[in-house]
């Protein structure tokens, strides 16, 4: 009985010792309400002050906008006009995107997101149709310069107006440029780093430099 016994007790002691111990589930920190309250408030207010800013400034505001930090606006002067600047209702504007009309006009629909340092130019108007999703660093363009002869300084010469028109529910992504006079159809998508110049049908989906269209939604 005593070896038996003797056994028994080295197999339970070496099972004691050799198992491993179970290793906890990691479980995600809990936000913490006396930080994150706080700081939800600081945003909601510093929202309402650069909401009310930019009307100061004579630009439209819509309800709920959220406009990131480095920003910058400019409505312009153009034969003795101020230029337009409209941003509809929850469009989101997000860090460093600049909005310049120069004297144009750029109207922006509801539910629009306009990616980091996404640039407009307003000269010849640009309208962006509600619920589109610009992505970041994309470049809207409505103006051409006049090609002069050689005797005379382009940058002296006067824009072209060219009319941008960007439809409903359209996706940029990112790194697209937009010329001027280009007209994108309701629910196009174009691929990162495209150069639009012509024209895209409604649903089209557009890749390349130029970009052309490869199939439809």
């Amino acid at each position: 009985m005593m070896p038996n016994t003797l056994s028994m007790l080295s197999h339970k002691l070496s099972s004691r010792f050799n198992s491993q111990p179970s290793s906890p589930t990691p479980v995600a920190p809990s936000p913490n309400r006396w930080v994150t309250a706080p700081l939800n408030r600081l945003f909601h207010a510093k929202q309402i002050y650069r909401r009310w800013l930019l009307r100061q400034m004579g630009i439209q505001c819509g309800r709920n906008c959220t406009i990131g930090n480095s920003t910058d606006f400019d409505l312009g002067r153009a034969q003795g006009k101020w230029g337009i600047l409209e941003i509809g209702d929850q469009v989101t504007l997000s860090k460093g995107v600049i909005l310049h009309s120069y004297g144009g006009s750029i109207t922006i629909a509801d539910h629009v997101f306009l990616g980091p340092n996404t640039i407009i130019y307003g000269h010849g108007g640009v309208k962006i149709g509600k619920d589109s999703l610009i992505a970041m660093n994309c470049v809207i363009l409505s103006s051409n310069h006049t090609i002069c002869q050689r005797d005379r300084c382009i940058r002296d010469q006067p824009d072209i107006p060219l009319p941008t028109v960007i439809g409903e529910d359209v996706w940029l992504g990112g790194g697209v440029t937009v010329l001027g006079g280009v007209t994108i159809g309701d629910g196009c998508v174009v691929g990162a780093g495209a150069v639009v110049c012509q024209d895209l049908p409604p649903y089209s989906i557009a890749v390349g430099i130029p970009a052309k269209v490869i199939r439809t939604r």
